[in-house]
This record gives C-alpha cells, structure tokens and sequence, in this order.
C-alpha cells in the first residue's frame, strides 16, 4: 500500500509540473520563487521572535534598573560618632 502511495504522490508531482510549464512557468522562475519565498520566510522567523520576545517579557515582568542599590551591596555605611 505505502508503495502505491509513493507511485501517485510521484505521479501528481509530475502532472503538477507539466501543468506548470504549460501555464507559462518555467524552471528558473520556479527556483527564484522559491528563493524569494525564503527570505520572506526568514524575515517573518525574526519578526516572530521578537514578537515573542516582547510577549515573554511582558509574561514574565521586566526586569526594571533602579539607581539605588539593594541595601547591603553599597559602600559600607559610617556609624556617626555619638
């Protein structure tokens, strides 16, 4: 069975291709396509990662810099002389 199968997914892959070429596509046009289709694919992965780069942050709360050290991390304070 799973030999059958093969036999026509290879056989529409064939027609799909005849199909093709007669409609006025060619070979080179087909693999440019198809490297265009790439970087729009590789542009749309990094905008992806980004947009879930920001959603994480904002799940999981930024991390926000303050100008004041926790206590304790800071120069060492002097006890004034009573």
């Amino acid at each position: 069975m799973a030999i059958a199968s093969l036999i026509i997914s290879i056989l529409a892959l064939v027609c799909a291709y005849i199909a093709y070429t007669k409609s006025g596509g060619s070979a080179e046009e087909m693999k440019h396509k198809l490297e265009e289709f790439g970087l729009h694919t590789e542009t749309l992965r990094k905008k992806m990662a980004d947009m879930l780069e920001t959603v994480e942050k904002k799940v999981r709360g930024e991390e926000k810099k303050t100008d004041v050290p926790p206590e304790g991390s800071g120069p060492a304070q002097q006890n004034p002389k009573v």
